[in-house]
């Protein structure tokens, strides 16, 4: 990882920490973890929430052909800005908008079908309603073949307790991926900072 990349993800850690829900980069570990499940080979049309710094975006771009296009949803300028001078790809779409928004990004780039997305969000940090119509969005574009995945730091699991529908419910995000895919998956990534979990879902 080079000096400016830290520097960037720290910066933007410390300001604002609830949006970025992390303390590092991903490591290559989880970086693994997060692609193998991926049928990046022969897609065309990639979604990335939370693309940070790029680790995850980088290396998904090593493994995509070259007539493919990834959309990285990404609301921090510091971010973005790091992306469009580091990454230099005409693969690339860096959309200035929210997981929650990909339905409406999509249909006006003409997206109608992803064969793979991929997710660095703080789902417990975020409000319901984004959560879902990021989900939701997402599920109805994910090809029959196509594959989510999503990572949670460990700690996460710990009870996270939160207002739902007038109910004080535990917020977990499996339970939360059930309700959209039919099939989740679970891998332990402990080589990271903090150690992760990874969620392989399939419709």
């Amino acid at each position: 990882m080079e000096p400016q990349e830290l520097k960037t993800f720290s910066a933007e850690a410390l300001a604002n920490f609830q949006a970025t829900s992390a303390v590092a980069p991903s490591s290559r570990y989880l970086i693994r973890a997060m692609l193998a499940p991926l049928p990046l080979a022969r897609a065309r049309t990639v979604v990335e929430f939370g693309p940070g710094t790029g680790a995850i975006t980088r290396a998904l771009l090593d493994a995509l052909p070259r007539q493919a296009t990834l959309y990285s949803f990404e609301i921090s300028p510091r971010f973005r800005d790091y992306l469009r001078q580091k990454l230099a790809d005409p693969r690339l779409v860096v959309i200035s908008a929210g997981a929650e928004c990909v339905g409406e990004e999509l249909a006006a780039r003409g997206v109608r079908q992803l064969d793979a997305a991929v997710s660095s969000l703080g789902l417990t940090f975020m409000l319901d309603r984004q959560r879902q119509a990021a989900l939701g969005g997402l599920v109805q574009r994910l090809a029959p073949h196509g594959v989510f995945t999503q990572y949670q730091y460990l700690h996460g699991l710990l009870a996270y307790w939160q207002l739902n529908e007038g109910r004080i419910r535990r917020f977990t995000a499996a339970r939360l991926l059930r309700q959209y895919f039919s099939t989740v998956a679970r891998e332990v990534v402990l080589r990271n900072l903090p150690p992760a979990l990874v969620f392989t879902c399939r419709r």
